[in-house]
């Protein structure tokens, strides 16, 4: 039965194959979590594996009319990423550390696309467009597994801080990494190591020009969402208009990432409305399940295990390379960002260990460059990209545990996993019962025969203000 069940689903391009296919993917995606959360390891891990084993080197549930049909749903997937990580660049709230933090996020994402391309290009022989643009994927980090395990372990401090703020502006970076390597890519695939400066400024020009049209589409955005919308409204336009952004960017040959964050940058300083990123983070997931699934499908298991290489080098060889390099990479401009910018030695020293992790942007940038570059250098990019991603995914939320732990960043007693003792339980136990009671209290009426109540409920949730009036003071208003 199941034979038949695969059969059917190969059966031609029919719709209910289709169908039925997007929803296999969907809840496989979907289960496979579940595993991946008891074993603490972020969604993505999930949904990537979940794309292997329904692909064609395990199940073969998936038509290759499906995963053809879909080749749209990166730039998609990579506009709501994007778009949310736009949201946090509010000038107000870059003013005051913004400049360390630069430092710190360029060095740590620079340092490591520059280990990569010496490995690539000087070590490995690698081709110059394919090391160019494997370089500048080096240095995007997945922040979602770090950030779960600060939520995890309820960690605060300097070193937290630093951290969120790096994983905020590192995806930026990447992206610009990006844009600039793959029009060097072009370049030299089109008149060889004899750069000509055309080449060069036709790719960035574009890319400038997607940038302003993001920021106008940011200021349309405004104008299109006044606060009287109702919600339902609010995200038929905004995905319309982020649609639309994309549709321009492929027309134009260019990715939609920089147009889409330039967007996002400008709605959120003109606006301050952070419900708009809220409604469609709501709104993406099954999106971006769907996209993460499709990479996994797209993944060529044989490619990276079989014989195959790249520039005379195995992927396998390659992979672990770029594997073990990025990170040294990552790590190393770490330090020295800290270093230049004085932060203290907790910081300096295990600030590397949470920028591990590789997802996300990483895979959607190689999906486009693969794309792009074509032909078995696009097919090689994207093998050791998923590769690696998922083995970073698998050990990056550890790392950045441990990093949390070395850097004091949460509780010793979380660290040591000591059970509290039965003092410590009996003290926690009579707060939570004394704060109650006084929540109780503030809700009772008062009870008194002259005292008459005036109830100011403005601005407040549920909890009600009193103030008592004496008797005598009639001319109170």
């Amino acid at each position: 039965m199941f034979a038949r069940f695969v059969d059917f689903l190969h059966a031609g391009a029919s719709a209910s194959g289709g169908v039925l296919t997007v929803a296999l993917m969907l809840f496989f995606g979907f289960a496979l979590t579940r595993i991946t959360k008891l074993l603490k390891l972020p969604n993505v891990t999930a949904y990537i594996v979940t794309g292997i084993l329904i692909g064609p080197y395990c199940l073969n549930l998936v038509p290759g009319f499906v995963a053809d049909s879909t080749a749209f749903l990166p730039n998609i997937a990579l506009a709501f990423i994007a778009f949310s990580t736009g949201q946090f660049f509010r000038l107000n709230a870059l003013k005051g550390n913004g400049a360390k933090v630069l430092i710190i996020t360029v060095l740590e994402s620079c340092v490591a696309s520059v280990f990569v391309f010496i490995a690539a290009y000087y070590v490995l022989k690698m081709d110059l467009a394919f090391a160019t643009v494997l370089a500048a994927l080096a240095s995007a980090t997945a922040p979602a597994s770090t950030m779960m395990t600060i939520r995890q372990t309820g960690a605060h401090g300097d070193f937290v801080n630093t951290l969120l703020q790096v994983v905020a502006l590192d995806d930026v970076v990447g992206l610009i990494a990006y844009s600039i390597a793959i029009s060097i890519a072009l370049a030299s695939s089109a008149s060889g190591v004899n750069f000509d400066i055309k080449n060069i400024a036709a790719p960035v020009f574009i890319n400038l020009v997607s940038v302003i049209i993001g920021a106008l589409s940011g200021v349309l955005l405004k104008m299109l969402l006044p606060p009287e919308r109702s919600t339902d409204n609010r995200l038929i336009i905004s995905v319309a208009v982020l649609f639309g952004f994309c549709g321009i960017c492929e027309m134009l040959g260019v990715s939609p990432l920089l147009g889409c964050m330039f967007m996002a940058t400008v709605y959120i300083n003109i606006t301050d409305d952070d419900k708009l990123f809220k409604q469609l983070n709501n709104f993406s997931p099954p999106i971006l399940l769907l996209f993460f699934v499709r990479s996994g499908v797209c993944f060529e298991l044989g490619a990276l295990l079989g014989g195959h290489n790249q520039g005379g080098t195995s992927l396998l060889t390659l992979g672990v390379v770029y594997f073990l390099v990025r990170i040294a990479g990552k790590y190393s401009g770490a330090f020295l960002g800290c270093l230049m910018t004085h932060k203290n030695k907790l910081v300096r020293n295990y600030l590397g260990l949470a920028l591990i992790p590789q997802a996300g942007v990483a895979i959607g940038l190689a999906e486009l460059g693969a794309r792009t570059l074509g032909g078995e250098t696009g097919s090689a990019l994207r093998t050791v990209i998923l590769a690696s991603s998922v083995l970073y995914e698998l050990i990056g939320p550890a790392c950045a545990k441990l990093s949390l732990a070395l850097s004091h960043s949460y509780d010793k007693n979380l660290v040591e996993e000591k059970p509290l003792t039965t003092k410590e339980e009996d003290k926690i136990i009579v707060n939570l019962l004394i704060e109650r009671i006084r929540e109780i209290q503030r809700e009772l009426p008062e009870h008194s025969q002259a005292v008459p109540v005036e109830v100011n409920n403005t601005r407040s949730k549920g909890l009600v203000n009193r103030q008592h009036i004496h008797t005598n003071n009639s001319n109170f208003h």
